[in-house]
């Protein structure tokens, strides 16, 4: 799954952030910031298993009746849920063919009701810890700002990252140690 690209207003605020960290005036740099904070932000997601700022995301899930997990969190809201095709036409299933959960550590969660045709199934969700830049958690965006501030300076060679950068981040990594199917104790 690949992350749909960061809000622009998040990527302003966090490039203001790292040219505040760095004493950097003018707009020389903007290129070079902005690319290092979304590499900072992008690596910080990753690291942590958890989107940052609130966007919209699509996931490709086979075909189950188990309860499959959606691959980021904390998911919000999940919207539609289409079934492709092996031609690429997609059709928004009905509600009742298929249930939706979100749990309490804000995983998403979709099973398919039956199962009859050969096709995969597309979900779009919303996920996202905050609203915006201005919104996330301070350990989170400091350590972005680290991180980006040290790509910016080391341009050439830029070496092993901060400690502190995953000092900040680990409280909030989320591990997953199974592969993201769960099963009822019950039947429906």
């Amino acid at each position: 799954m690949d992350a749909p690209p960061f809000p622009a207003a998040a990527i302003a605020d966090a490039c203001a952030a790292v040219k505040d960290y760095l004493r950097i005036e003018g707009s020389a740099a903007d290129g070079a910031i902005a690319a290092a904070a979304q590499t900072a932000l992008a690596l910080g997601e990753r690291f942590t298993g958890t989107a940052w700022i609130a966007r919209s995301w699509q996931s490709w899930l086979s075909r189950s009746t188990d309860w499959q997990r959606l691959p980021m969190a904390p998911v919000t809201a999940i919207g539609l849920v289409e079934q492709v095709a092996t031609s690429g036409a997609a059709t928004a299933l009905p509600v009742d063919a298929y249930a939706i959960d979100l749990d309490a550590r804000g995983e998403g969660w979709v099973r398919l009701l039956a199962v009859a045709d050969p096709t995969r199934l597309r979900v779009t969700f919303a996920a996202g810890t905050a609203p915006g830049w201005k919104e996330l958690p301070p350990p989170l965006a400091q350590g972005a700002v680290l991180l980006a501030a040290h790509l910016v300076e080391g341009r050439g060679d830029p070496g092993a990252p901060p400690a502190a950068v995953v000092a900040f981040w680990r409280p909030w990594r989320r591990m997953q140690l199974m592969a993201g199917v769960r099963r009822s104790c019950w039947s429906s």
